[in-house]
């Protein structure tokens, strides 16, 4: 039988975590194991945890806010070095359905008795006002006679993807193996449409319909710097648009990277004749910073160590050299 890690990272939110953990606690398919990467949380998320009898080995706070990327990479090779056949990963702000594990698992069960290969199976996601959010992009892959073939699962309730988020999302050990892990470099937003679209360059993912989720708090829709009106999230966005630059070059034609180039050239300028000074401020250092980004690749065996945590015992494993894996 397969061994199934959820894992859930935080940060800030106890009372969201506590709603997760209590959903993913209520599967019809029990989860072998839930691990917690609490992002330096300062909210009293620690205690809330020991409250709910989580074992303290299930427990790995950072020793510092190492942003959602970072938090994903430390999740991902906390969960693969624990011996974990699926990682299914999300966020505190996620509330799957009672048999949202169990559906994603039928699902892989129905692809492999179709000799499909699969890099992820994801969830679909929901608003709490049942409106569908973290919609992925479909798989560009053809068949072999030269069409696209993401309608050959639709039968099943299944479709072929290739863009998708870390919402609800269940991992193969092989994928990690193949292709590592996501890059913590990164910091916030762009790190799971980065490592999704990596690890689904030759077998897409697959989004299944019958595995629910809700995703709390998404009715504004996606984050958009033009929409925001908290000056504290401004600078956060040089993360948001460089990471869109540098994935533009890293997966797409090379015409796609001047096109974003040029796209938020004219965003920053919008800005600065509109005296929003902070917003073309980081609009254009997000662009210089993205011509020389360039994120390491690591492995999901590579040691967790006190510089990851807080804690003092690193978790064990062999490290893998980042020439075996493919291009990122």
């Amino acid at each position: 039988m397969n061994k199934i890690h959820a894992v859930v990272l935080t940060y800030n939110r106890k009372e969201l975590l506590r709603r997760c953990l209590e959903a993913i606690q209520s599967q019809t398919r029990p989860c072998d194991e839930i691990l917690v990467i609490d992002n330096a949380s300062q909210d009293g998320t620690q205690d809330m945890l020991r409250g709910l009898g989580l074992a303290p080995r299930n427990i790995y706070r950072l020793a510092k806010n190492v942003g959602a990327s970072g938090g994903f990479n430390v999740g991902f090779r906390l969960g693969y070095q624990r011996g974990a056949d699926f990682v299914w990963m999300m966020d505190d702000d996620v509330l799957p359905e009672p048999d949202a594990l169990q559906r994603l698992l039928d699902a892989n069960e129905t692809l492999s008795d179709m000799g499909l290969a699969r890099s992820y199976l994801l969830s679909t996601a929901y608003t709490e006002r049942g409106i569908i959010t973290n919609t992925p992009n479909i798989s560009p892959l053809c068949n072999t006679i030269g069409y696209r073939n993401w309608p050959a699962t639709l039968a099943h309730g299944l479709v072929p993807v290739q863009q998708a988020t870390f919402v609800s999302i269940l991992v193969p050990r092989k994928t990690l193996d193949d292709y590592g892990v996501p890059f913590s470099e990164m910091f916030i937003w762009g790190e799971d449409t980065e490592y999704t679209m990596r690890v689904s360059r030759d077998s897409p993912g697959y989004m299944v319909g019958a595995s629910k989720v809700i995703h709390l708090r998404q009715d504004l829709g996606p984050i958009n710097i033009n929409k925001e009106t908290n000056p504290s999230r401004i600078p956060l966005y040089r993360h948001h648009i460089r990471n869109k630059i540098f994935i533009s070059k890293k997966h797409k034609v090379y015409p796609r990277f001047l096109v974003e180039l040029f796209r938020n050239g004219k965003l920053a300028t919008k800005f600065l004749f509109k005296r929003e000074y902070r917003k073309s401020w980081t609009v254009f250092s997000a662009i210089i910073e993205s011509l020389y980004f360039s994120p390491v690749r690591q492995s999901a065996d590579v040691p967790l160590v006190p510089d990851d945590s807080q804690t003092k015992e690193p978790v064990t494993g062999n490290i893998r050299p980042a020439s075996e894996l493919p291009d990122a």
